[in-house]
């Protein structure tokens, strides 16, 4: 089966842990590279984060699992890389829209 080589997941997750502290645990999981969190929108009890994960091979349940293990909830898998190669998005003729 082909590796995993980026998600892009839309988290909720409550306050505590800090966002620092969820990065840290999903960089850690089996053939996770890096990742980047982003804050996109915070309430009194919870907070809405962009995880953008990165590595050779990563183990999609893993990630799910320790986002979980810290309260968090995955709402959506936004962008999936699989395969040997990675493949950027691009624009296609059907998203261009004239000025």
């Amino acid at each position: 089966m082909p590796p995993i080589r980026r998600l892009v997941l839309d988290v909720l997750k409550p306050h505590e842990p800090s966002v620092v502290e969820l990065a840290r645990e999903v960089a850690s999981a089996d053939g996770v590279n890096g990742t980047n969190a982003m804050l996109l929108e915070m309430d009194r009890e919870v907070q809405n984060i962009r995880l953008v994960v990165e590595g050779a091979a990563i183990d999609v349940d893993e990630v799910e699992h320790r986002i979980t293990n810290l309260g968090g909830t995955v709402h959506s898998v936004d962008e999936v890389v699989a395969g040997e190669e990675f493949v950027e998005s691009r624009d296609v003729p059907q998203d261009w829209a004239p000025p």
